[in-house]
Parts: C-alpha cells; structure tokens; sequence
C-alpha cells in the first residue's frame, strides 16, 4: 500500500510518497492529477467540499480551531463556493460580504490550488475514496501528544522542532534543496503524509460530520 501527502508550493505541489517498506520520496509534481497516480490513499493540505455561503462555515474547521488553542489562525476559513469563481480579490471580497462575511487575501492566494482540487475532485469520482483533507498542524499535534506545536515553522527552531516529531514517528528527513518549493512545505507534506499512513491504517481521526457533503457531494471533513 502506497500513501502520500501533498501540499501546495509556488510551482505546483509537493508530494511525499511513502512505500509499504517505509521508504521515502520527496518530490514536486505540477498538478495534483500527478500527485494521485499509483496510491491507495493521498491526504492534501487543501479543502475539500465548499459551503455556499461564509457562514456558518464548515463544522470541520470549528473543531480543528477548538483542537489547536493558540494555533487557531493556522485554519483559513474556506471561501464559499460563489466566491471561488472571482478573478479579484475585490470582486471575492465583495460577494462573499454579501453572502455573510468577506475574505482575506491570503484566502483569495490559494484560490487557484481549491479549484484545482475541486475540480479534479468533481470531474474524476474515483479519486473520492483516495483523496482526503487533512491539516498539517493538526498532524503535527497528534505527534506531540496532542498539543498544538506553537513556534513557528519558518523559524529555525520551529522547523527543527517538526523535523524531530517527523522523525520520531518513522518519518525520517535530511533537508535538502528541493527546486519549486520551501522547505516548510516539505515538512507538511510529510506530516499528511502521516495522516494519509493512519487513514489507510483505519486509526485516523476525522473531524465533521461523516455524512455531510456540499452540492456536489463532495466530503467536507478534516482527517489528522
């Protein structure tokens, strides 16, 4: 059984893979079609299942920000669908203060990896019981005992900090150069990584309701 975990990065995603022999690989893929060949499970930083209006919101996200106290802004409150077909964050901005509440620029940046997602979620039925949507902090919580890591991943001792929870829990990394993407992005590839390994063992946690689904029947659940 193949798993891996991918998180978006400026040229594409970065996918780590990991083989039944516990093996590793780190590589940059430029979609996430690329990312899903040959897997059993792929859990991705990215959201899955959209609202049609900002509020209420997605009950995942409410019980991931009520399990990472003093980490909470880590979870970007998902856009809602109508949003998610503007060009501009103005225009986003704008129709989603309409619908309830607007969103911020940082949202409106990862807009082009969501309808990547979503679409290759809507268009390809296969991929629905492969793919899930997980948190890398939230991963990284379930590794250090369920405890929110606080410092930041950016700065040294925050990476340092990851790196060590990955590699206690048979996710071992050199860090190394890999072209196209940051080296915080790595880190939470391979912390889905993790949670793709638990999904497929069946010791995963999903946050959500199981049966809740947007108007496509997408899932809108949160794994770690």
């Amino acid at each position: 059984m193949i798993v891996a975990g991918a998180d978006g990065c400026r040229t594409g995603w970065v996918v780590c893979r990991r083989g039944t022999d516990g093996s590793l690989d780190i590589r940059v893929v430029g979609t996430l079609a690329e990312a899903c060949e040959g897997l059993s499970i792929l859990a991705v930083d990215m959201p899955i299942g959209l609202v049609e209006t900002p509020r209420p919101g997605r009950a995942c996200e409410r019980e991931a920000r009520a399990l990472l106290p003093g980490k909470t802004s880590s979870v970007f409150p998902t856009p809602c669908r109508p949003a998610l077909v503007c060009s501009t964050h103005g225009e986003a901005n704008a129709l989603s203060k309409t619908l309830g509440v607007g969103l911020t620029r940082q949202t409106f940046h990862l807009f082009p990896k969501m309808r990547e997602v979503d679409a290759l979620m809507r268009d390809t039925g296969t991929l629905r019981s492969i793919v899930h949507e997980a948190h890398p902090e939230l991963a990284f919580a379930r590794m250090n005992g369920g405890t929110p890591v606080l410092s930041k991943k950016r700065r040294p001792e925050g990476f340092a900090e990851r790196l060590e929870l990955l590699a206690r829990h048979g996710f071992p990394w050199g860090p190394r150069s890999l072209p196209g993407a940051a080296r915080d992005d790595v880190l939470d590839a391979m912390a889905v990584c993790r949670t793709a390994l638990l999904i497929a063992q069946g010791t995963a946690t999903r946050l959500g309701p199981e049966q809740e689904r947007d108007r496509y029947g997408l899932p809108m659940n949160i794994w770690f």
